[in-house]
């Protein structure tokens, strides 16, 4: 053997544990969270930094005040008022107020209004502003099963952007790689680095199937040949894309919702995993009653790359925690404005 083989391996080796030294890489300080028994894999691994991060960004903004909820309804002040009539004058000012800050901090009510005339309803801005209200009173009334007493608010999603940090646009189907005509560069719509996937060789357009139509998720088969269960390894895969996509939205280990004996058995899974059904099913029903309707309202620069309306997924409201918000209520201060019951 050459002898400068060894050296250079060893050279390589000092330097590299030198660099490592110098520059304090270290591996995160984890905290572990036992669920299950022992031995068992039913434990919750946690970057505490990641965490503190977590819940020092996710801290929700005090209510201004607590409105008059006497006097005229808002219908009676402002007679082409579409939405929101049944609020006093003082709730509706709040919510308003409330609104801007959650949503354009920066621009204020300019953002959704015509300032010289509040009442012109010609700004896109202010036609979606209407249908996400609704949309959130639908969450906080009919959507239990998922956000319980917590609810929801418009600060939920938006956290002070006009736009959502985290919505999703259908992703254009299977093709060759850049460069690459032939079958060699077929993508088959996977092995792309995207957030949606978490940087994983899966399918990146899994919330189409899912969050969009009401394709079969579970492909997990009890008998050894494929008599009943006619999923595909392409449709394991897509599953196991979304699968890895709720586990980086909530912050989660796949034992947060399921048994590592059997995944797949709900009389043994965490009570988890039905809200996680309900939220999957609440989602789905947004993206089609909501979001992807307002398609017509939007300009073009707002849409996708196939001309689709943005869309929400997990990510949306949890954004890296399994409760949003570290599980704060903010609809106990609005819920006469945003529905969930009388406050």
């Amino acid at each position: 053997m050459k002898l400068w083989v060894p050296v250079t391996g060893a050279i390589v080796v000092l330097l590299g544990g030198w660099m490592v030294a110098t520059a304090g890489w270290s591996l995160p300080p984890v905290d572990n969270k036992q669920t299950g028994f022992r031995g068992t894999g039913m434990v919750q691994i946690i970057d505490h930094d990641r965490a503190v991060k977590l819940q020092a960004a996710n801290v929700p903004p005090p209510s201004p005040y607590d409105p008059d909820p006497t006097g005229p309804r808002a219908k009676e002040t402002y007679p082409g008022l579409q939405l929101l009539g049944d609020l006093s004058g003082d709730q509706l000012l709040r919510l308003m107020t409330s609104m801007a800050e959650w949503v354009a901090p920066e621009q204020g009510c300019a953002y959704c209004h015509n300032v010289e005339n509040m009442a012109d309803d010609t700004m896109y801005t202010h036609k979606v502003a209407r249908r996400m209200i609704q949309m959130t009173r639908t969450i906080n009334t009919e959507w239990k099963s998922h956000v319980g007493a917590t609810g929801v608010t418009c600060h939920t999603c938006h956290r002070g952007n006009p736009v959502p940090k985290n919505i999703w646009f259908a992703e254009p189907g299977p093709g060759p790689i850049a460069g690459n005509t032939g079958w060699v560069g077929w993508r088959n719509g996977q092995n792309v680095v995207t957030n949606t996937s978490n940087s994983t060789s899966l399918p990146y357009d899994f919330a189409s199937d899912y969050l969009l139509k009401d394709n079969r998720i579970r492909v997990h088969t009890l008998t050894a040949l494929p008599s009943g269960n006619k999923a595909t390894i392409m449709d394991t895969e897509s599953t196991y894309g979304f699968m890895v996509h709720m586990s980086t939205g909530l912050g989660v280990n796949c034992t947060f919702c399921h048994n590592s004996r059997a995944f797949n058995a709900w009389d043994e899974s965490p009570p988890q995993r039905v809200t996680a059904w309900h939220g999957i099913r609440m989602a789905r029903s947004l993206n089609v009653n909501y979001l992807e309707p307002l398609k017509p309202v939007y300009p073009p620069e707002r849409l996708g790359r196939l001309g689709d309306a943005p869309k929400a997924n997990c990510s949306t409201c949890h954004q890296g925690q399994n409760k949003p918000l570290n599980g704060v209520s903010m609809l106990k201060d609005y819920q006469a404005e945003l529905g969930g019951g009388t406050p």
